[in-house]
């Protein structure tokens, strides 16, 4: 080996200890830096024939500096994070969904329920007194206004959750952009000449961001980029990100809210991080639970109304309007039409029976008519069909067969009954539920949760309220059979919410979001300590350990001070072989 060579060595041992220097000191500074990976440098010894022919080796080169990174156990944590986060959203929503039912703190629901049948008990046991009456009508009040706010507090909610999408869709289109940005300057930076290692770990921080609000899979190309999907739906190609847009539409007299790709509009139905777990649980908790909520409301009117339609009130009722307002397209129609678009929307249905109708004059003498009322969805010839089925108009032409009242629909679509002078009216027996279906003598009107409210003449004047039946006997006074038959409601099971009282309906719906909030923090105790662990494989393989990069150092800095002294005793060497020339 000649001494030109041995200082090539030399130089090439002090440049390579320099390089691995600067790697260990950059990693000691980064130590603490969330994200960073550490590096390494990769020293390659430089193999050469000497002129001698023997191999004795030319030296140490870095052939490149490298990220300590397991991109399967990246993968993973990725998952890992989107997990977690989405179970945190689950439990942050039904924690609210929670809250705002609020059972068993004695303003709640079931409180309200109880308090209403309770009034009509006492009304049952007093149905002549005005005190009895006005506490009925009034609990009826506080409950109807008791179950909107509960229905506003959910939709509240539910905007609050759209806004929340909203925000993490544009905060995921902005990481989607960046990232795209970052391809473009790996592959620039890089040109298979080395690896960016500072701009890669930032990537794979904002790949880390990006999976806390939507689960994504990343795919690195062997240009430095890496390509992001959801599912195999493409996000990121290249330098190119296809985005992502939150789109709010009406589906159905509702808002539907979604999130897509902006450059094809592809749907993404995310079930894991923040963005899944809000799109699910805007769906599962609170619009499953406002639905039921409208089940029980909208079961409640409809049983309360049968029972106050058919009775008579204390006070003498000689006009009498409907509260369901049919168009005049569906007045023709039977009232099982499919195509009778009021009746179809309703929660409730009438069915094949009928009702009675009594008109009493003014000494107390009473007429009773019964009113058939056809639903069974057969013609007169027996095919299936509508056609002799009965309609509003047939109601309409039945009551006109009764002496001494009158009826006809409003220019609003209600039914209107009036009795002539010296007369008034009441109704019993109702066993198709179509007075209740149309609003006729009832206690509540609206129909769901979001519009239940007692009748305003009831609210005016609390005689017109209903607490004895009307039969042909013409047993009225102290009469309460309908008083009792509303108080019954408390335990009576009803098919509306699944053959249980309004009240049991009401708790599987509590229980079911009690249940579903337990599983919810379970879900996410279990998913943070699935994140830790692999965070903890993450650190032991591309963490920065302190006490590690200090041995490093004290390598790196005596392979230096070897190369130096190295260096200087080639020169020595030099300056004798010189001194030796000098001399011949």
């Amino acid at each position: 080996m000649s001494l030109s060579g041995a200082l090539q060595i030399g130089r090439s041992a002090l440049t390579a200890s320099q390089i691995a220097l600067q790697v260990t000191g950059n990693n000691m500074a980064n130590a603490a830096t969330p994200g960073y990976t550490r590096q390494v440098a990769r020293l390659t010894p430089d193999g050469g024939l000497d002129p001698g022919g023997l191999y004795n080796g030319r030296g140490v080169s870095v052939t490149d500096v490298r990220r300590q990174i397991d991109k399967a156990l990246q993968g993973r944590l990725e998952d890992a994070v989107s997990r977690e986060q989405g179970a945190a959203v689950d439990q942050s929503v039904l924690s609210q969904v929670e809250s705002i039912l609020n059972e068993l703190s004695g303003s709640d629901l079931s409180t309200q329920l109880n308090k209403f049948y309770s009034a009509f008990s006492e009304l049952a046991n007093n149905p002549g007194a005005t005190e009895t009456r006005t506490s009925a009508v009034e609990q009826g009040v506080s409950l109807a206004s008791f179950v909107r706010g509960l229905r506003q507090d959910l939709q509240d909610t539910r905007r609050q959750v759209d806004s929340q999408i909203q925000s993490n869709a544009s905060k995921a289109n902005q990481l989607l952009s960046d990232i795209a940005k970052l391809n473009l300057q790996v592959v620039s930076a890089e040109q298979g000449r080395g690896v960016a290692n500072d701009l890669r770990d930032q990537r794979d921080g904002l790949v880390r961001d990006l999976s806390e609000i939507l689960d994504v899979t990343s795919v690195e190309s062997n240009t430095g980029s890496v390509d992001l999907y959801f599912g195999s739906t493409p996000l990121v190609q290249g330098s190119t990100s296809l985005g992502i847009s939150y789109v709010q539409e009406s589906v159905n007299n509702d808002i539907a809210v979604s999130v897509r790709v902006t450059k094809t509009g592809e749907s993404l139905d995310a079930k894991t991080g923040a963005l899944g777990g809000l799109l699910q649980q805007r769906t599962n908790a609170i619009d499953r639970t406002t639905k039921e909520l409208d089940k029980v409301a909208s079961t409640l009117i409809f049983e309360v109304n049968k029972a106050h339609s058919s009775g008579r009130a204390l006070a003498r009722l000689t006009d009498l309007t409907g509260t369901l307002q049919v168009p005049a397209a569906d007045q023709t129609k039977a009232l099982n039409d499919p195509t009778n678009a009021t009746l179809a929307a309703l929660p409730y249905k009438p069915q094949s029976g009928s009702f009675d109708v009594v008109v009493t004059d003014s000494v107390g003498a009473k007429q009773t008519v019964r009113i058939q009322v056809d639903l069974d969805g057969v013609d007169n010839t027996g095919a299936p069909g509508f056609a002799n089925d009965t309609s509003l108009a047939g109601i309409v032409a039945a009551l006109n067969g009764v002496a001494n009242i009158t009826a006809s629909v409003t220019t609003g679509g209600n039914l209107s009954i009036k009795a002539a002078g010296g007369f008034d009216v009441a109704f019993a027996n109702d066993t198709s539920g179509v007075l209740a279906t149309l609003g006729v003598n009832t206690y509540f009107a609206g129909t769901t949760a979001a519009d239940i409210a007692v009748r305003s003449d009831l609210r005016q004047d609390p005689t017109r309220l209903v607490a004895a039946a009307d039969t042909v006997s013409g047993r009225t006074g102290g009469s309460n059979t309908q008083a009792r038959a509303i108080a019954g409601l408390r335990d009576a099971p009803v098919a509306g919410v699944g053959g249980v009282s309004i009240s049991g309906g009401w708790l599987k719906t509590v229980e079911r979001v009690a249940s579903e909030t337990s599983a919810a923090k379970t879900r996410v105790d279990s998913t943070r300590l699935v994140r830790e662990s692999i965070e903890n494989q993450r650190s032991a393989i591309s963490g920065v350990s302190v006490d590690e990069e200090s041995i490093n150092l004290l390598q790196y800095q005596r392979q230096y001070q070897g190369a130096a002294r190295f260096i200087t005793v080639v020169d020595q060497m030099f300056q004798t072989l010189l001194g030796i020339t000098g001399t011949a």
